[in-house]
């Protein structure tokens, strides 16, 4: 067996490492879907682009340039998605994927909650170029909230999955 399956001194670390990739991968793109799918086209709350001059939700010019902003990005969460599938299949194949639901379900949460953080620090906060809501007053407010909500997916997440990786089996 390399070392490379049993880790540095044989202690599992090179499974645990291929086997929490995909699924917090996972979790980020599924964050981005939800996140594009449900508040830019369902409830149309924000596009990727609402809040800077160019693109102004108001102006045919506008959606043009949000509807162009807010496909690249999801065509970004499908390179994640994607990305996700084939470490599965190559820890599937390697025999390093976990047989715990639950390990797979809390990374997967967790990469969504560390996505909404990321995404709400960097498009919210650091570059202002949409915000959870413009149209009802007080956006920061709602940027709150979304951190807030996105920080305790990610810790229920990661409580999730520190829980079942206790339990795997070390590599042999």
């Amino acid at each position: 067996m390399s070392s490379e399956s049993t880790g540095a001194a044989g202690t599992g670390t090179a499974r645990a490492r291929a086997a929490v990739a995909p699924a917090f991968l996972l979790g980020m793109g599924l964050g981005g879907f939800v996140d594009g799918i449900v508040l830019h086209q369902l409830l149309q709350w924000h596009h990727m682009l609402t809040h800077t001059e160019a693109g102004g939700a108001k102006t045919v010019p506008g959606l043009e340039l949000n509807t162009l902003a807010d496909g690249m990005f999801h065509g970004a969460m499908w390179v994640l998605v994607a990305a996700s599938a084939i470490l599965t299949l190559r820890a599937g194949r390697s025999g390093t994927l976990s047989p715990e639901w639950a390990f797979h379900t809390g990374l997967v949460l967790l990469g969504w909650g560390v996505f909404n953080v990321l995404e709400g620090l960097v498009n919210h906060q650091l570059l202002g170029i949409h915000h959870v809501r413009d149209d009802l007053g007080g956006p920061l407010a709602w940027d709150l909230g979304f951190l807030a909500l996105s920080a305790v997916l990610a810790a229920a997440g990661w409580l999730l999955y520190r829980r079942a990786a206790r339990r795997q089996p070390a590599a042999n």
